[in-house]
């Protein structure tokens, strides 16, 4: 199913390379310049302001979410969807870009399912990085990843008292967010495996963002400290200068925001986690945010 839609996709160019014509090249290029398009379509303006930033109502058990903390943003823009696997293939197609993580390949031979083109991109925060910076260099504008603060105002609308950022604020399996996928010792294969769904699939939050709970967690610009809420600055919190680092590769830690598909009450707008920059996962994602002109 998967490999079949992803040929699909680039018959064009594959037909041109077998009858030994040249034009590969710019047949994704005329792509990319129509999903270039397409992203800065989809970006959402988000007028700054105050809000209470790191769970002011409790909505997590986690640590790392308190204490809530004043925090003051300016103008931004952000995309209204997750970024998707075939507009990732189609930039590494363009740029020649090759994966930070070197099992990449690996992973897309162990879920192939998950890397079809419609579902979010499967990328570490070095990858996600890089896909937004081109982006921005192809239009001339800053384009880059939210900061952690202006991911959560813009969950939850701007700052409301929003657990989930829902088009109700509420969780409602299949109706707000996926149903969560439970497993029983009882049942019988083949087992029901939890899969990210195409951005888009529920409605958006009050903003018209979608999927900002509980389909892939999404990658942010911020470097991960557990206790960073404690000093962070007031005015547009760019996170930590130096976070945690990976105790294995001693690679710095970035910071994770709303949950994944893996889990269903646990995504709210303020869950935060972490994870290694330079390593992509199934369960991670991201969307692109920018500066206004």
């Amino acid at each position: 199913m998967n490999t079949q839609r992803n040929l699909t996709r680039f018959l064009p160019c594959l037909l041109i390379t077998a009858i030994g014509m040249s034009g590969c090249s710019s047949y994704y290029e005329s792509q990319a310049e129509d999903m270039i398009e397409r992203q800065m379509g989809a970006m959402v303006f988000v007028e700054g302001g105050a809000f209470m930033m790191g769970n002011p109502g409790g909505w997590s058990v986690r640590s790392d979410t308190v204490p809530a903390h004043r925090v003051v943003l300016d103008d931004f823009y952000i995309q209204k969807y997750e970024v998707t696997q075939g507009d990732f293939e189609l930039f590494m197609k363009v740029t020649g870009y090759e994966p930070s993580d070197d099992r990449y390949d690996n992973k897309r031979d162990e879920w192939p399912d998950r890397f079809d083109d419609e579902l979010p991109a499967v990328a570490s925060w070095v990858d996600a990085n890089a896909f937004c910076q081109w982006q921005g260099e192809r239009v001339d504008r800053k384009v880059r990843l939210p900061t952690e603060a202006e991911w959560e105002f813009a969950a939850r609308a701007r700052g409301e008292m929003l657990r989930y950022a829902t088009e109700s604020g509420e969780a409602i399996e299949g109706v707000t967010m996926a149903a969560e996928v439970k497993n029983s010792r009882y049942d019988t294969p083949p087992y029901e495996v939890a899969m990210a769904t195409p951005p888009g699939t529920f409605p958006p939050n009050p903003l018209g963002l979608y999927d900002m709970s509980g389909n892939v967690g999404e990658w942010v610009s911020d470097n991960f400290s557990k206790n960073y809420y404690e000093q962070s600055p007031i005015d547009n919190p760019q996170g930590p200068t130096e976070g945690q680092r990976d105790m294995f590769e001693k690679l710095p830690y970035r910071v994770l925001r709303g949950g994944d598909y893996k889990e269903f009450l646990g995504n709210t707008t303020v869950t935060r986690r972490k994870g290694s920059q330079t390593l992509a996962s199934e369960t991670r994602g991201f969307r692109c945010a920018g500066n206004p002109e």
